[in-house]
């Protein structure tokens, strides 16, 4: 068989949406668009839902579904292209979970992001609160077998970085593993306070005559949405606030634990928010209250430093690197510290001053510059492109 002559481009390669995994669909973007516009040739495949679409939602026949979608279908579909014209330049895994696909790479350099192994450390049985079950443990090893055949690990924080040095020791010391911070997924920036009310006007149960402080995830535990309810509670005792919760809605446990501290009412939750919107809260909060347990770089705090909002957030794993002198950090344990944080920055000076702190972190955070660095990286492993 004739092999297809390479056409100087780059095969990224996606996530499977009906996983969800919308930051990991955002990078993914990110790369493609981002590619396009700086004049690299790119193109995005993902996994196909094909047994997926017969799938239970919550059941264990839908896991297994999707697995056959992700690991058996989706290789060979991967196999076809690989073989088809244009031949890619570069293939570039851009989620390390899905490292598993590089056994089908096998005549072009591999470029993989590793955003975080927290879930490898849990298989390995660290606590990272991402507990893996039989299953999930066979996955993790898929996808450290599969970080090693990459020519180039990129991780997107200092902190990640150390765990793939500890994990994969071969690879340290040798020029394949790289850092490159994410960049701002969005053009995210301070708006006029006329923009930013006409905006939050359609979330109705914000009161926008009283300051409220925000946090931006999942329910995940790691994300410490629990905490985040017991350092509001500790803060709104001696102030007039609400608590704004955007991402996912609140668990049904969530709003146990609001209930019980005699919270619920200051509550409101913003699901799924958009884009303009989310830039509206992160605008107008008086503070973004990420005390994460874990993460592998923590986009919401430069989202939100993006728009001059102060950050209190916790000094695990790479959150102190990318949020810079630009937050205040306590320890994760420490919520009547957070609550003084908070307080701290209720004073119009001191949120003004950590504003500004912010405003000027976040510069280091762009799509660009990122995009630069992974061409550096790929011009590297194939100067023709």
């Amino acid at each position: 068989m004739v092999k297809p002559s390479r056409n100087r481009m780059v095969l990224l390669i996606g996530n499977y949406r009906p996983d969800q995994q919308q930051s990991m669909q955002r990078f993914a973007s990110m790369m493609l668009h981002g590619l396009i516009a700086a004049g690299v040739d790119a193109e995005l495949i993902e996994p196909k839902s094909l047994l997926g679409n017969f799938r239970l939602a919550g059941s264990f026949v839908a896991k297994w579904l999707a697995y056959l979608d992700k690991f058996i279908l989706f290789p060979r579909q991967l196999r076809r292209r690989l073989r088809s014209a244009p031949a890619p330049s570069i293939v570039h895994i851009c989620d390390h979970s899905n490292s598993p696909y590089a056994k089908a790479v096998r005549t072009s350099p591999l470029v993989v992001t590793c955003h975080d192994l927290l879930a490898v450390r849990g298989a390995l049985g660290e606590e990272t609160d991402s507990p893996a079950s039989r299953t999930g443990k066979i996955l993790q090893r898929w996808i450290l077998s599969g970080l090693r055949r990459a020519r180039t690990i990129v991780c997107v924080s200092r902190s990640t970085l150390r765990d793939a040095e500890k994990f994969i020791p071969e690879a340290a010391g040798t020029g394949r593993f790289e850092h490159i911070p994410v960049g701002l997924n969005f053009p995210y920036r301070k708006l006029a306070p006329a923009i930013v009310d006409a905006r939050l006007a359609a979330v109705r149960e914000l009161d926008l005559a009283r300051p409220f402080l925000l946090h931006v995830g999942s329910n995940l535990r790691r994300k410490n949405r629990d905490g985040v309810l017991r350092i509001f509670a500790r803060y709104a005792k001696n102030c007039n606030a609400q608590m704004v919760f955007a991402g996912d809605a609140l668990s049904p446990e969530l709003c146990g634990i609001a209930r019980s501290l005699g919270i619920a009412g200051e509550i409101i939750e913003v699901p799924a928010p958009a884009n303009e919107m989310l830039e509206a809260l992160y605008n107008r909060a008086t503070a973004l209250i990420f005390p994460s347990r874990f993460e592998g770089f923590g986009w919401p705090v430069i989202e939100a430093q993006a728009c001059g909002c102060p950050i209190v957030c916790s000094n695990a794993g790479p959150l102190p690197e990318v949020a810079g002198d630009a937050a205040l950090l306590f320890d994760v344990q420490d919520e009547e510290g957070f609550a003084r944080g908070v307080a701290q920055l209720s004073d119009e000076e001191e949120r003004d001053r950590w504003s500004a702190r912010s405003l000027a972190n976040a510069r280091r955070f762009t799509a660009g510059e990122m995009i630069t660095r992974y061409i550096e990286v790929y011009r590297g492993l194939a100067p023709e492109l």
